[in-house]
């Protein structure tokens, strides 16, 4: 199969619950799809519902496959949530990296201007961007085909934000699509080729 040939990489169709939508969506690989929008509007539902977190219906889709067809953590882990106010399970936070992913941690933390040793501290000794930068690094440690990012940056100075950004930028090249919300108007500018607004759980074109 050729790339014009290929079906998104997300492809969201009639998905709603009572709350929100109908959404129709297509998200290609390496291809990164922006939501802003007041507090309240949808935003993380819409994200949550795409992860199949809270109750919805209608069609999702990964590379053309049923979400149906996978089971319910298999599709988390491909199509993956990151939380504006990410989960912390362990006081530790090396136990949120198990196997190799401790080692991929270890080496992109320089990268998001931590340190390996913040990897391996308790999460309460963090502030919360570094906890915010840390739950990216979970993230992408994982994976994923698809990026589920609610305000990834929201506690991030501007030169920590540069460098996630540059991050998400070097896996988008490599394949990874992106629905990043966002209440930025620059960064959904930097970051996204298509843009939209969310209000009352709605989405419209920017």
């Amino acid at each position: 199969m050729t790339d014009a040939a290929a079906p998104p990489r997300l492809a969201l169709s009639g998905l709603r619950s009572r709350l929100a939508g109908p959404f129709d969506l297509d998200v290609m690989a390496a291809s990164c799809v922006a939501i802003s929008g007041p507090s309240g509007s949808g935003k993380s539902l819409f994200l949550r519902m795409i992860a199949d977190l809270d109750p919805n219906e209608g069609r999702a889709a990964l590379d053309g496959r049923a979400r149906e067809s996978f089971s319910a953590p298999a599709w988390r882990r491909l199509v993956l949530y990151s939380a504006a106010e990410p989960g912390w399970w362990n006081e530790n936070v090396e136990p949120h990296f198990p196997g190799p992913m401790l080692g991929a941690a270890r080496a992109l933390a320089p990268t998001l201007g931590l340190t390996a040793g913040q990897v391996g501290g308790a999460v309460n000794r963090l502030s919360t961007g570094e906890r915010q930068r840390l739950a990216l690094i979970r993230a992408l440690v994982r994976k994923p085909s698809v990026l589920l990012l609610d305000e990834p940056t929201g506690a991030l100075d501007p030169e920590a934000t540069a460098r996630a950004e540059a991050l998400l930028r070097e896996r988008l090249a490599a394949g990874l699509a992106i629905i990043i919300v966002t209440h930025s108007a620059e960064q959904a500018e930097r970051m996204a080729a298509r843009r939209f607004v969310m209000q009352a759980g709605r989405l419209s074109p920017a």
